[in-house]
């Protein structure tokens, strides 16, 4: 598994996702941090980190997909799958290395996000007026979702040797399971069972943890997705013994 992991993380530095992805986020997250006025810190007059991590999500949500498209589709096309397969190594190995290359890399893009909190910090009145437990929550909620997101990439990538079909199928589900379910949920049709459809979907368990409250049942919520994608994904892969 490490060998994959190295090779995928390898591959994604050689080439420009890794970079386009970074740059992408951190020029996104930045505009919407500290230069347009509807959400800039600077003019919210609050010491706190809401706009990142309200924003995170939604640029994770096309970004994550456009990492994890290449991963088993770009295998399928060049027809380097079968020699893949035939090495010594399980599928679920093969497939937890490609997932957790995709993952490093998306946690590499959080990284320099930290200097935000920095700046937010010193900026504080009095210094340091940041609700920091509140932030790490936050952090920990966006590394869950990022893992979530990846699984759900890899998972679609399996399913079709074209990218840009792999691509919008992750970006589909990937909304699904974070918004969609609260918004199936907002229809009054469903009595007092739409607390329990809102409790489906990321947006319910990310908000929750955001608040520094990490609780068990959010991240057993997380783990579990994020468990079923990855059988989901060797389902497929398994299929083609059938």
């Amino acid at each position: 598994m490490l060998s994959i992991l190295k090779k995928e993380f390898n591959g994604f530095l050689n080439s420009l996702i890794a970079y386009i992805v970074i740059t992408v986020f951190l020029v996104a997250i930045g505009m919407f941090m500290w230069v347009f006025p509807e959400s800039s810190v600077l003019e919210y007059g609050y010491a706190d980190l809401q706009t990142l991590f309200n924003m995170a999500p939604w640029v994770f949500l096309f970004l994550i997909p456009a990492i994890t498209m290449r991963t088993f589709a770009e295998e399928k096309r060049e027809g380097t799958i079968e020699l893949l397969l035939t090495k010594p190594i399980t599928d679920l190995q093969l497939i937890l290395g490609k997932y957790f290359a995709a993952l490093l890399l998306a946690l590499f893009a959080l990284l320099p996000t930290l200097l935000y909190y920095y700046s937010v910090y010193e900026l504080g009145s009095p210094q340091g007026n940041i609700d920091s437990a509140a932030v790490v929550g936050s952090y920990l909620g966006l590394i869950f979702l990022s893992g979530v997101f990846c699984a759900i990439g890899v998972f679609a990538s399996s399913i079709s040797n074209n990218q840009i079909i792999s691509f919008v199928i992750a970006v589909f589900l990937c909304f699904i399971v974070y918004t969609g379910f609260e918004s199936i949920a907002s229809i009054p049709l469903w009595g007092k069972h739409s607390y329990f459809i809102s409790q489906l979907g990321i947006a319910y368990h990310y908000t929750a943890i955001s608040k520094g409250l990490v609780d068990s049942r959010d991240v057993l919520y997380f783990i579990s997705v994020i468990a079923i994608m990855v059988l989901a994904t060797k389902l497929v892969l398994r299929s083609r013994k059938w």
